[in-house]
């Protein structure tokens, strides 16, 4: 019985040490601890969104940090990946007013391997950061053009798969997390189709995943106590999509304009 015990003290020590890689890695609304005051969030949602409408950006690719950099996998830079999309935003007083709007897959607070599409604004994107920093993938013009094509039609709900994994395989159809999505959006604008068969094939070909610098040991004891770690998809060697390696790719094949970095000040 003491050497049970002990065993399972050590899964303990493991589990709580698990979420400096990857748990609650800040890809859901926010919902919990707001780490900055309202006007300094507000402050920053409207630079970044200055920054866009100044460089002519109709529709960008925005990462963000909703935890500490040091507690953040070897070369994921940013938690969750949204697109921003230059509207009409109605007012309260029913005005039409100029803005972005921005599109995310949110996995679910109470049930963190389930997502749903949620539209929501850059102020409540950037709510519950843990850094003020802005990531910014500006694509080409006519890649622009039809993202927003596939933003506006069915396919961009038709290439959500629910089921939830932070460090979903981007190779596969099995589970899928923000920067996934965010992928096969892009390679459907890119290819201008909707049959995921061709979006996969097209992704494995061209796309550089970035590997899950996690041990083997806390990689499994995630799997099996965490509700948003799955390695059910990866046959090999996990990998998964991040905000750099979408970057890497589309500036590999002449695809994005502009990559920058927007912080408060600066």
């Amino acid at each position: 019985m003491k050497y049970i015990s002990r065993f399972f003290f050590i899964i303990a020590i493991i589990i709580f040490t698990y979420p400096v890689s990857f748990v609650n890695a800040g890809s859901s609304q926010a919902t919990g601890e707001i780490h900055f005051k309202p006007e300094e969030i507000v402050g920053f949602a409207k630079k970044v969104e200055k920054t866009l409408a100044e460089k002519g950006a109709r529709v960008a690719i925005v990462g963000r940090v909703g935890r500490e950099r040091n507690k953040l996998p070897e070369g994921v830079n940013y938690t969750h990946v949204g697109l921003a999309v230059y509207s009409q935003i109605s007012s309260a007083d029913g005005r039409k007013l100029p803005g972005y709007i921005m599109y995310n897959l949110y996995q679910r607070a109470n049930e963190p391997n389930v997502s749903d599409l949620i539209k929501d604004f850059p102020a409540d994107f950037f709510a519950g950061v843990e850094v003020m920093e802005a990531g910014i993938i500006i694509p080409t013009p006519k890649l622009q053009k039809r993202i927003l094509e596939v933003l506006v039609s069915q396919t961009y709900k038709e290439l959500h798969n629910p089921n939830y994994s932070v460090i979903a395989n981007p190779f596969t159809l099995e589970l899928q997390n923000c920067t996934e999505h965010t992928l096969d959006v892009i390679t459907a604008a890119i290819y201008q189709t909707n049959d995921l068969n061709i979006i996969k094939a097209n992704e494995k070909a061209y796309f550089d995943p970035q590997r899950v610098n996690i041990s083997p040991i806390k990689l499994m004891l995630g799997s099996w106590f965490v509700k948003d770690v799955a390695t059910s998809d990866h046959p090999d060697s996990p990998v998964t999509s991040t905000f750099t390696t979408i970057g890497q790719f589309l500036t590999k094949y002449n695809a994005a304009s502009e990559l920058l970095t927007i912080i408060p000040r600066g």
